[in-house]
């Protein structure tokens, strides 16, 4: 049976703003398969999520221009080229975001991503200060989807597990959150979380 959900958990990359690590890229190497072979084995999704983690740039930097020294320029321009990464927000999922919060609804974020960065963003889109709290995996050295981040992030605003429900792009972070007892729904485009939170009974039909 599924329990009266009295808290929402919003992931904020690809659900709240769009991120697309291709974009500064495109004129750096403008060549689509060089860029694709960069992205995928230099500035890897895996090498990124160590600064969500808290790994400062520096060390990161430093790390793969020592494996990578003819791409040294590249490597540097992945920080640098970060803001156009984050190009715009998701306005209808922003929409809903002032939705349940308006509604009265408990509302808070759960978000990786590296702790500098995150300072940016807050700045860029305003709405990311709207709920009554954000965990960033940057800043307490923790990452989804690992257990631990769903714990402390229910211990830190006093969230019943099975009262949340989680919204998140990545099925890895959504089965994460079910396995630490939360209820939760992969995001895939606005209409279709209205739909869900219809469906659960957090907006009327």
């Amino acid at each position: 049976m599924i329990s009266l959900i009295r808290h929402i958990v919003f992931d904020i990359g690809k659900v709240l703003i769009h991120y697309d690590p291709d974009i500064p890229f495109r004129d750096l190497i403008p060549d689509a398969e060089k860029r694709r072979w960069f992205l995928g084995n230099v500035c890897t999704g895996a090498w990124n999520a160590e600064q969500d983690r808290g790994r400062p740039w520096p060390e990161a930097e430093a790390l793969l221009i020592a494996e990578f020294p003819d791409w040294e320029g590249e490597i540097r321009a992945f920080r640098q080229g970060w803001r156009e990464m984050v190009s715009h927000p998701y306005d209808d999922t922003v929409a809903l975001l002032h939705e349940t919060i308006a509604a009265g609804h408990d509302v808070t974020m759960l978000t990786n991503f590296a702790a500098d960065t995150f300072a940016e963003a807050r700045v860029i889109y305003p709405f990311l200060n709207a709920s009554r709290g954000i965990t960033v995996s940057g800043e307490i050295g923790m990452i989804k989807p690992d257990r631990a981040i769903f714990d402390h992030h229910a211990r830190t605003f006093g969230l019943e597990p099975a009262a949340t429900l989680f919204i998140d792009d990545s099925a890895k972070n959504v089965e994460a959150a079910i396995a630490a007892g939360w209820q939760a729904v992969p995001f895939t485009g606005a209409a279709e979380l209205k739909a869900d939170l219809v469906r659960l009974g957090v907006f009327g039909g």
